[in-house]
């Protein structure tokens, strides 16, 4: 995954170039609306890549599943039930799968990689939202509320993800510290 992620995101940034080069030569409607597309699609992607990279250099996959922000919620397994994040979890895609193996990591390891991947995704989240800023410059508020939106939804489904996996992985855990009576 994390190689189709670094070829999109050179796609988008290279057709954006290409549309910025056509509008500045010919100063057509329609090349300004693809290249505000394709650049804000190209931001998506490279702030991805940045704030994985970023988060990753500071945090190494050690972050503290105890901590507050990372503790199961008491409206969370209604929700998780509501949304069947059971079913359809399977099928998401995992930028890294190996920071997820059992085979490489512990269970501890897990838990912790598991807070990191949710903080990356809130993180982008967040970011996916500065392309708005630029509405009131290029006009085109469409293209740039729906990646916006579109890019925070997606993101949203890797966090829930993380957070349904969290507290069976910390269950799982504890179950092992048991001493056998």
């Amino acid at each position: 995954m994390a190689k189709v992620i670094k070829i999109l995101t050179a796609v988008s940034v290279s057709v954006f170039l290409v549309f910025l080069a056509l509008y500045a030569i010919w100063q057509i409607g329609v090349f300004l609306t693809l290249c505000i597309t394709f650049g804000t699609v190209a931001y998506h992607f490279s702030m991805r890549l940045l704030v994985g990279g970023i988060v990753n250099a500071i945090f190494h996959n050690k972050m503290d599943p105890d901590r507050f922000w990372f503790r199961e919620r008491s409206f969370e397994k209604r929700l998780y039930a509501f949304l069947r994040v059971k079913k359809w979890k399977k099928y998401i895609p995992t930028y890294a799968p190996e920071t997820f193996s059992t085979q490489n990591r512990s269970l501890e390891e897990l838990a912790q990689a598991t807070c990191q991947a949710e903080a990356v995704h809130e993180i982008i989240i967040a970011f996916s939202f500065l392309p708005l800023l630029l509405i009131p410059v290029f006009g085109a508020p469409a293209a740039f509320i729906t990646t916006s939106f579109l890019a925070a939804l997606l993101d949203s489904v890797f966090v829930l993800l993380q957070r349904y996996n969290r507290p069976r992985l910390l269950k799982l855990i504890k179950s092992r510290r048991r001493p056998n009576t």
